[in-house]
């Protein structure tokens, strides 16, 4: 009879607390695994929401735009229910997003809401605005959108500047594996 006593093998407390270590290190290398990761079943669908950054904002407020001067080319998205997932898009992806004719979860057919957040020079807190963006246009490094307030104040001047905008609907969404972009499958993604 093998008891594990003296024998070089390890008790069942130790290996217990190795299956746990290792599927806790499985669990976080799957979280910082860059794209998406697929969903639990077919029934459980992501809400991302995205995230912009800027260097600068001009606001139009006769023309009623807003521009994101020197915005990163990169649009990060995330999701936390059902599925943690996180990620990021070319400009050029994250505009096909309105364009896209899959499905009614679009941003085209559903305009979002984003909250507006600009640290102005001399101000001790940001400026924060929640405004409905449309018409995205894309001019050089600068975005340009078409905007409706919804609460706050927009900023008398510029500074850097994020946008964090709202979720698009199940079915909807980017990055591989979802409609519009990539392989085109709607739904959560997949590697």
């Amino acid at each position: 009879m093998i008891d594990g006593s003296n024998t070089g093998l390890r008790s069942p407390t130790s290996g217990v607390r190795l299956a746990l270590f290792a599927a806790a290190a499985l669990g976080l290398a799957g979280w910082l695994t860059p794209g998406p990761v697929q969903a639990q079943s077919a029934s459980e669908k992501p809400m991302l929401m995205f995230v912009q950054v800027a260097e600068d904002l001009k606001v139009d407020a006769a023309a009623k735009t807003v521009r994101l001067i020197n915005v990163g080319q990169q649009t990060v998205y995330f999701a936390d229910r059902p599925v943690r997932l996180a990620g990021h898009i070319t400009m050029a992806d994250y505009l096909k997003e309105w364009t896209s004719k899959a499905g009614a979860d679009n941003f085209s057919k559903d305009p979002p809401n984003a909250a507006l957040s600009v640290f102005e020079p001399g101000q001790a807190n940001n400026t924060l605005a929640v405004i409905e963006i449309r018409n995205p246009k894309s001019e050089g490094r600068d975005l340009v959108y078409d905007y409706k307030v919804i609460s706050g104040t927009l900023p008398a001047k510029g500074g850097q500047t994020s946008l964090f905008i709202d979720w698009i609907g199940v079915g909807g969404g980017v990055g591989v594996g979802f409609h519009g972009v990539g392989v085109g499958f709607r739904g959560p993604g997949f590697r």
